[in-house]
């Protein structure tokens, strides 16, 4: 199983060489407001980097007449256009087009509330770049929306994985596995939850300097699990990812955030954004832990520096990620 565990992690170290990437699989967001007959605001955010925009841009159907003039900001991390438009007979069952995504790689979050309150959330891929405007959309498809967008968070957080990565490194025992994963699982939903609703959120620059100490943190305590040695973190586990869990929380709410939520079902759309991210976590686990049953079966072995490198990759990669976000936070 070390061996496996330990390819993984040399794969997550490369894939980290730019440490500030671990949540750059940012999509583009399209919020359409209907503010009166015919009428709509628009709010249109594209990832930037650095000064560099997308060329995405949102076509709408011809009849479609702007309203005011466009205004372009640049607000963290992400290019924001807001522009307001008039559609006669309006946008009901009319197609409106995501120019240029067809040509990347990212996919497109889209919400539109309608003046009686009703919402629709779809996600738009460049496989499929058009998408028409429900008259009456039903909670299936935000569920669906909002679940995949969840597995996609966690598959893509580098630092949540490799988190988790560690836990498994330090806990031998299936029935101890269990309850930490479980632990870490509830606490990141309590602050996932809290985060998302209002009621408490943490300055990102500190959150996400606190989460790579946390990464950093497991690195020599995986070397104490290796020598034999014991420690309040090895004795329970299940205690220190509940900790840490709640630092973890607060940053999928931060991805939850960037993609914004459907006013009228907050509740049910965070709920099925939380269940994707519990999916693709058991799905990581699963698949090392799968990985490690093959290789105990095939009677494969590793050199002893070769067991000992997945302490150093996890404390260095945590060290790392440490360095750069505490000089964020203090610059």
């Amino acid at each position: 199983m070390i061996r496996s565990l330990l390819a993984l992690a040399l794969a997550l170290a490369l894939c980290a060489g730019a440490p500030a990437l671990a949540h750059e699989t940012r999509p583009a967001y399209l919020e359409i407001e209907e503010t009166g007959p015919e009428t709509y605001d628009l709010l249109w955010k594209v990832p930037a980097r650095g000064d560099l925009r997308l060329r995405l841009d949102v076509v709408l159907p011809p009849e479609c007449e702007p309203a005011s003039a466009l205004r372009r900001d640049l607000l963290g991390g992400a290019f924001i256009d807001r522009w307001r438009v008039r559609c006669p007979g309006g946008l009901e069952g009319r197609t409106v087009h995501i120019a240029g995504l067809q040509g990347t790689l990212i996919d497109a979050l889209v919400r539109v509330e309608r003046a009686d309150g009703r919402t629709q959330t779809l996600r738009v891929t460049p496989a499929a770049p058009r998408f028409a405007l429900e008259a009456s959309p039903s909670r299936v498809r935000v569920a669906r929306t909002y679940l995949v967008l969840g597995v996609e968070h966690i598959l893509g957080g580098l630092d949540h994985l490799l988190f988790v990565l560690g836990l498994l490194f330090l806990v031998r025992a299936r029935s101890m596995l269990v309850k930490t994963i479980t632990a870490f699982t509830v606490a990141h939903s309590i602050t996932l939850a809290a985060a998302t609703l209002g009621y408490a959120y943490p300055p990102v620059d500190t959150l996400n300097a606190l989460i790579a100490m946390s990464i950093l943190f497991l690195g020599p305590e995986i070397v104490r699990a290796r020598r034999g040695e014991t420690s309040f973190t090895l004795r329970r586990p299940w205690v220190v990812a509940f900790a840490f869990g709640l630092l973890h929380g607060f940053g999928f709410a931060g991805g939850l955030a960037d993609l914004g939520l459907p006013r009228a079902e907050i509740p049910f759309a965070l709920l099925a954004f939380n269940v994707g991210v519990e999916i693709g976590q058991l799905a990581f686990v699963a698949l090392l832990l799968a990985l490690g049953a093959a290789l105990r079966v095939l009677e494969v072995s590793g050199s002893r520096w070769r067991r000992a490198l997945p302490a150093y990759v996890v404390g260095s990669l945590g060290a790392a990620w440490t360095i750069e976000r505490v000089a964020v936070l203090l610059s």
